[in-house]
């Protein structure tokens, strides 16, 4: 049987057309259809792929057909289930698993649900978040109950760090994250709470940096300063970093990543590059004897469970990288702030 609430409308904030800019509009409150589940938004965070939309890059352009409502990173209460739901009940809290998947395709039916051939984005391709409503799939609602609602929206770019962390065992491990931002700021937590022997971090932000020893790194480096490849080996025995995790898009870091790295290392990229990347692969990948990585969201669902792990363990406290908490109407100092690179994670309140 539908649950509904009441039939009014909402808070939005929308991509009404295309070109630069969002607008906070008025919605009608959505209804949840067979399999669906309505939820109350009680968090949503501002992602980099969020500012490529507001700003209309080429990526955005190629993706996003406007109307739309913004928001993939989110968290909320579910207020009314719709025909066929089983699994959560009304007034659970969830976090929200933001890619939408076939089931059909040989990758879901491998279990690789996150390289879905047809996939689509809540927020890009269907309405997200962004709002004081959404509609999801149950499939995409995952518990949460007892967690802050900023930490549950978390869950969604802190899984993208479980997943690079944990391609192979981490534990007794030096591990290098190039990158500070919020995905990179919980690499560093993850490895810490993991057990890693040695985590370095590298940005050229000293806010970021900061907050990277906040989140438990040994060494925070600048990454464009000359001195940084030698205090990384400095602080290996000369022998370089186990693993990297590449968290940054930057050709720069992963050149430096991989002067740094030692002979059988691996590398998890996650990082997104703007365009193609030199690598000299006989020297430095092949005869080094390297493994690469490419990581792209999150496992289904076994990243959501050993995301949960981390949190409800108390190995890890992600609190520190949340750094601002807004109203929706607030929207333009929160892309204010991402854009500014200080700030760690920036999460709306609708």
């Amino acid at each position: 049987m539908t649950a509904t609430v009441g039939a009014g409308t909402m808070r939005a904030l929308a991509k009404v057309e295309a070109g630069p800019g969002v607008e906070l509009i008025e919605r009608q409150v959505p209804e949840p259809g067979p399999g669906e589940v309505l939820l109350r938004v009680d968090a949503a965070s501002i992602c980099g792929t969020d500012l490529h939309l507001f700003q209309w890059d080429e990526w955005a352009a190629e993706n996003l057909v406007p109307p739309r409502i913004l928001g993939h990173e989110l968290a909320g209460t579910v207020v009314g289930i719709g025909p066929g739901v089983s699994r959560v009940r009304e007034g659970d809290l969830v976090g929200v698993e933001s890619h939408l998947f076939c089931w059909e395709c040989a990758q879901c039916q491998r279990g690789e649900m996150h390289l879905c051939r047809d996939l689509r984005v809540i927020g890009v391709h269907v309405d997200g978040g962004f709002a004081e409503h959404v509609v999801i799939p149950e499939a995409n609602a995952v518990e949460s109950n007892g967690l802050d609602p900023a930490v549950v929206a978390l869950q969604e770019p802190m899984g993208n760090a479980v997943h690079a962390a944990f391609a192979e065992p981490i534990e007794g491990r030096t591990v290098l994250v190039t990158g500070c931002g919020p995905i990179g700021l919980c690499a560093v937590g993850i490895a810490r709470a993991a057990g890693a022997a040695l985590v370095v971090a590298t940005d050229t932000e000293p806010y970021r940096l900061d907050l990277a020893r906040t989140m438990g790194a040994d060494l925070a480096l600048d990454a464009s300063d000359p001195g940084t490849e030698a205090r990384i080996m400095e602080a290996t025995g000369g022998d370089g970093v186990e693993v990297v995790l590449e968290m940054s898009g930057s050709p720069r870091a992963l050149d430096q990543a991989l002067r740094v790295i030692t002979r059988g290392g691996r590398i998890s990229l996650l990082g997104i590059f703007n365009g193609a990347v030199p690598i000299e692969l006989s020297e430095s990948v092949i005869m080094q004897g390297l493994r690469l990585h490419g990581i792209f969201g999150r496992r289904i669902y076994d990243t959501w469970e050993r995301t949960q792990a981390l949190l409800r363990s108390g190995a890890l406290d992600v609190t520190p990288i949340i750094t601002h908490r807004l109203d929706l109407s607030e929207w333009p100092k929160a892309f204010e702030l991402l854009a500014s690179r200080h700030a760690g994670k920036v999460v709306l309140l609708p």
